[in-house]
Protein backbone atom coordinates (compact mmCIF):
# COMPACT_ATOMS: atom_id res chain seq x y z
CA UNK A 1 0.00 0.00 0.00
CA UNK A 2 2.65 2.21 0.68
CA UNK A 3 4.45 1.53 -2.80
CA UNK A 4 1.44 2.41 -4.24
CA UNK A 5 0.52 5.78 -2.42
CA UNK A 6 4.48 7.02 -3.51
CA UNK A 7 4.03 6.00 -6.84
CA UNK A 8 0.92 8.04 -6.88
CA UNK A 9 2.26 10.87 -5.77
CA UNK A 10 5.12 10.99 -7.80
CA UNK A 11 2.63 10.48 -11.20
CA UNK A 12 0.72 13.37 -10.28
CA UNK A 13 3.79 15.46 -9.54
CA UNK A 14 5.52 14.77 -12.78
CA UNK A 15 2.02 15.10 -14.90
CA UNK A 16 1.79 18.43 -12.66
CA UNK A 17 5.27 19.67 -13.57
CA UNK A 18 4.96 18.52 -17.52
CA UNK A 19 1.47 19.35 -18.57
CA UNK A 20 -0.63 21.51 -15.50
CA UNK A 21 2.14 24.32 -15.28
CA UNK A 22 1.85 26.90 -17.91
CA UNK A 23 5.54 27.35 -20.03
CA UNK A 24 7.23 30.30 -18.37
CA UNK A 25 9.07 30.85 -21.41
CA UNK A 26 6.87 33.43 -23.14
CA UNK A 27 7.41 35.63 -20.37
CA UNK A 28 10.83 35.99 -21.21
CA UNK A 29 10.18 37.46 -24.93
CA UNK A 30 8.69 41.08 -23.72
CA UNK A 31 11.55 40.87 -21.09
CA UNK A 32 14.01 40.07 -23.60
CA UNK A 33 12.75 42.75 -26.42
CA UNK A 34 13.03 45.46 -23.37
CA UNK A 35 17.01 44.92 -22.70
CA UNK A 36 18.05 44.11 -26.61
CA UNK A 37 16.06 47.59 -27.39
CA UNK A 38 17.20 49.16 -24.61
CA UNK A 39 21.09 47.78 -25.71
CA UNK A 40 20.70 49.24 -29.09
CA UNK A 41 18.87 52.70 -28.05
CA UNK A 42 15.94 51.97 -29.20
CA UNK A 43 13.63 53.52 -26.63
CA UNK A 44 10.61 53.10 -28.87
CA UNK A 45 10.83 49.90 -29.32
CA UNK A 46 11.72 49.04 -25.28
CA UNK A 47 8.52 50.96 -24.17
CA UNK A 48 6.36 49.11 -26.46
CA UNK A 49 7.58 45.64 -24.14
CA UNK A 50 5.90 48.14 -21.23
CA UNK A 51 2.45 48.19 -20.32
CA UNK A 52 1.08 51.75 -20.38
CA UNK A 53 0.71 52.02 -16.36
CA UNK A 54 4.70 50.60 -16.07
CA UNK A 55 5.59 50.81 -12.33
CA UNK A 56 9.80 50.98 -12.17
CA UNK A 57 12.36 51.03 -9.51
CA UNK A 58 15.73 52.10 -10.43
CA UNK A 59 19.10 53.42 -8.17
CA UNK A 60 19.09 56.60 -9.90
CA UNK A 61 16.50 59.48 -8.75
CA UNK A 62 13.96 59.64 -8.05
CA UNK A 63 14.01 56.02 -8.36
CA UNK A 64 10.67 55.19 -8.70
CA UNK A 65 8.24 56.07 -11.73
CA UNK A 66 4.87 55.00 -12.08
CA UNK A 67 1.90 55.50 -15.26
CA UNK A 68 1.71 56.47 -18.69
CA UNK A 69 4.68 58.45 -19.16
CA UNK A 70 6.79 56.27 -16.45
CA UNK A 71 9.29 54.54 -19.29
CA UNK A 72 10.03 57.90 -21.28
CA UNK A 73 10.47 59.77 -17.76
CA UNK A 74 12.96 57.30 -16.50
CA UNK A 75 15.01 57.25 -19.78
CA UNK A 76 15.12 60.60 -19.65
CA UNK A 77 16.26 60.61 -16.08
CA UNK A 78 18.46 57.52 -16.73
CA UNK A 79 20.07 60.43 -19.69
CA UNK A 80 20.51 63.15 -17.73
CA UNK A 81 22.04 61.01 -14.73
CA UNK A 82 24.35 59.41 -17.08
CA UNK A 83 25.45 62.85 -18.57
CA UNK A 84 25.80 63.93 -15.18
CA UNK A 85 28.21 61.08 -14.27
CA UNK A 86 30.31 60.86 -17.43
CA UNK A 87 28.56 57.55 -18.30
CA UNK A 88 28.42 56.34 -21.93
CA UNK A 89 28.63 53.00 -23.86
CA UNK A 90 26.10 51.43 -21.37
CA UNK A 91 24.90 47.83 -21.67
CA UNK A 92 22.81 45.24 -19.99
CA UNK A 93 23.62 41.34 -20.30
CA UNK A 94 20.63 39.06 -18.45
CA UNK A 95 21.82 35.98 -17.09
CA UNK A 96 20.33 33.08 -15.56
CA UNK A 97 16.44 32.98 -14.66
CA UNK A 98 16.30 32.83 -11.47
CA UNK A 99 12.58 32.29 -10.55
CA UNK A 100 9.42 32.56 -13.93
CA UNK A 101 5.66 32.03 -12.81
CA UNK A 102 2.71 32.08 -14.92
CA UNK A 103 -0.69 32.28 -12.91
CA UNK A 104 -3.67 32.78 -15.35
CA UNK A 105 -2.79 35.83 -16.81
CA UNK A 106 -0.21 37.38 -14.42
CA UNK A 107 3.04 36.60 -14.37
CA UNK A 108 6.52 37.39 -12.28
CA UNK A 109 9.79 36.60 -13.37
CA UNK A 110 13.59 37.08 -11.63
CA UNK A 111 17.10 37.08 -13.28
CA UNK A 112 20.34 37.96 -12.97
CA UNK A 113 22.11 40.62 -15.19
CA UNK A 114 25.11 42.32 -15.93
CA UNK A 115 25.51 45.96 -16.63
CA UNK A 116 28.54 47.40 -18.34
CA UNK A 117 29.28 50.62 -19.14
CA UNK A 118 32.09 53.39 -19.34
CA UNK A 119 32.68 56.42 -16.41
CA UNK A 120 35.15 58.87 -17.62
CA UNK A 121 36.26 56.46 -19.68
CA UNK A 122 37.03 53.65 -17.22
CA UNK A 123 35.25 50.45 -17.97
CA UNK A 124 32.65 49.41 -14.93
CA UNK A 125 30.92 46.73 -14.56
CA UNK A 126 27.38 46.58 -11.92
CA UNK A 127 25.76 43.13 -11.12
CA UNK A 128 22.66 43.26 -10.34
CA UNK A 129 19.05 41.31 -10.19
CA UNK A 130 15.70 42.81 -12.10
CA UNK A 131 12.54 41.47 -11.02
CA UNK A 132 9.56 42.13 -13.44
CA UNK A 133 5.37 41.81 -12.88
CA UNK A 134 3.90 40.68 -16.33
CA UNK A 135 0.56 40.89 -17.75
CA UNK A 136 -1.15 39.13 -20.65
CA UNK A 137 -3.57 40.84 -22.62
CA UNK A 138 -4.88 41.26 -26.16
CA UNK A 139 -1.05 42.88 -27.04
CA UNK A 140 0.34 39.45 -25.50
CA UNK A 141 2.90 39.93 -22.47
CA UNK A 142 3.76 43.04 -21.26
CA UNK A 143 5.69 44.75 -18.39
CA UNK A 144 3.72 45.92 -15.84
CA UNK A 145 6.69 46.34 -13.24
CA UNK A 146 10.59 46.03 -13.13
CA UNK A 147 12.89 46.61 -10.38
CA UNK A 148 17.12 46.72 -11.08
CA UNK A 149 18.23 45.74 -7.69
CA UNK A 150 21.90 45.89 -8.47
CA UNK A 151 25.15 45.96 -6.48
CA UNK A 152 28.01 48.62 -6.18
CA UNK A 153 29.39 49.34 -9.13
CA UNK A 154 33.07 49.23 -9.81
CA UNK A 155 35.93 49.23 -12.16
CA UNK A 156 36.44 45.88 -14.37
CA UNK A 157 39.42 44.11 -12.81
CA UNK A 158 42.32 44.10 -15.72
CA UNK A 159 43.24 40.93 -17.12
Amino acid sequence: MKSLVLVTIAGLAISNSAFGAPSSAKLLVPIHQFIASFNAGDTAKAAAAQARDVSIIDDIAPHFWRGPKAFETWAADLAADDKKSGISEEKVALGKTQRALIDGDTGYAVLKAVYTFKQNGADMIETATMTFALKSGKAGWKITAWSWDGSVPHPVAAK
